[in-house]
């Protein structure tokens, strides 16, 4: 494993405040179902993604849960991130995702398709 790219005391600032994290992500992904502006809820053609945006405001963080597979997905996930100038952290890897470094999205994919392949 890598050395975690972040400090222990790291404390990233807010996203911003509820409003304004949802209009950037609106102005990002403007198909992002927003009708629950806690729990954003975005489909591609090969997966689905939830965004946990949460009741908080200001909004610290968003949680990405994302289901399915293939590269494409990254792509609505760095534009999220850029709108709201925050990275994307991979929380099974601890590591950082760039549109550079992929391998942990594509590591955890080869394991979910593992396990899926085993409990046939």
């Amino acid at each position: 494993m890598r050395p975690h790219p972040l400090s222990d005391d790291y404390a990233p600032a807010p996203l911003g405040s509820q409003h304004d994290v949802l209009a950037a992500i609106t102005q990002a992904i403007p198909d992002t179902d927003l009708s629950d502006r806690t729990w954003g809820e975005l489909l591609g053609p090969t997966w689905s993604m939830e965004l946990n945006i949460g009741t908080e405001d200001p909004v610290d963080s968003i949680m990405l849960h994302v289901r399915g597979g293939g590269d494409d997905v990254l792509s609505p996930v760095f534009r999220l991130a850029g709108a709201l100038r925050c990275k994307v952290l991979d929380c099974a890897e601890g590591d950082l995702i760039t549109p550079l470094e992929t391998s942990g999205w594509h590591r955890f994919q080869q394991y979910r398709d593992r396990m899926l392949r085993s409990h046939r």
